[in-house]
């Protein structure tokens, strides 16, 4: 059985935080990073997913 992806209103897949380019600060917080990372900790991300599916 295949899962797919959430979508908006518009029928177009939501980006996942996997697909966030890194940009060298966290995406929630905005905490300085390196020029890999997304998220500076799992408590971030966590966020970001449930604001995310919130806001959808």
């Amino acid at each position: 059985m295949a899962v797919e992806p959430p979508v908006d209103g518009a029928g177009r897949p939501l980006p996942s935080r996997l697909s966030l380019p890194a940009k060298g600060s966290c995406w929630y917080c905005e905490k300085p990073l390196d020029s890999v990372r997304r998220f500076c900790g799992k408590t971030c991300a966590a966020a970001f997913d449930e604001e995310a599916e919130f806001t959808r």
